[in-house]
């Protein structure tokens, strides 16, 4: 088995994932990057020199083409990194609506699972498989509720819950999967399509933590949630 590492990336096409594959394909690891537009998904790719896979997490259809491809080409994998997500309805709560919720956490929480799912048996043949799972301060109960941070001060009920149920789920994965590094990424308050670009860190500020974890050993921590900084209160 080879020691370089195979890497593949939801949403891989712009923002964070974008980035995220920048960094790992110059660390030298193979990269994969998912993205539902095919067309921007292989533009992207051309300008990292990196490969294409087309992905909608929210197809079931999709997601087990883009895991049988892998498995054509690799055999296997050795990073997940779930990235894939949309903010959804920028709206008052009680505006919101059930579809609203249903669209937003089919995506950033089904989404994640399904990939997961898919992708498993192709990490179960890693020397030391990493799920990295893009998650977000927003979901943090202790930064929601910190009137020094910034995370109090936005209001995106659905997104701030989704984020909550990807950081909780990596939780529960990292306890029953024991031979894998299962572990949520706080990327900050970056500068992305997420938020108009009015963050304040850049796109390589924002992916610190998650090609950090991205890269750990077999003895590495898991069933952490963790920002640029170190850990992520809950």
């Amino acid at each position: 088995m080879s020691d370089e590492r195979i890497a593949f990336i939801t949403g891989g096409n712009k923002g964070l994932g974008f980035e995220t594959a920048r960094r790992l394909h110059a660390a030298g690891q193979t990269v994969y990057i998912g993205a539902r537009n095919a067309e921007r998904g292989r533009a992207a790719a051309g300008e990292l020199d990196v490969a294409f896979v087309p992905l909608d997490v929210t197809d079931e259809g999709s997601v087990a083409e883009a895991a049988a491809e892998l498995e054509r080409r690799e055999g296997r994998i050795d990073v997940l990194i779930n990235n894939a997500g949309i903010s959804g309805p920028r709206r008052e709560a009680a505006d919101l609506t059930g579809s609203d919720a249903a669209r937003v956490f089919e995506t950033n929480v089904a989404g994640m699972v399904r990939v997961t799912h898919a992708f498993l048996p192709l990490l179960g043949r890693s020397a030391h498989p990493a799920i990295v799972n893009v998650s977000s301060g927003m979901g943090s109960f202790a930064a929601v509720n910190d009137p020094t941070r910034v995370e109090s001060q936005v209001r995106v009920p659905l997104y701030s819950a989704s984020k909550a149920a990807v950081t909780m789920l990596t939780v529960q994965y990292a306890k029953q999967l024991p031979g894998m590094r299962v572990n949520a990424a706080d990327p900050g308050y970056t500068a992305t399509d997420f938020n108009d670009n009015r963050g304040t860190q850049t796109v390589t500020e924002g992916t610190d933590a998650i090609v950090a974890l991205a890269g750990l050993e077999a003895d590495g921590p898991t069933g952490s949630f963790v920002d640029r900084d170190g850990t992520v209160g809950w």
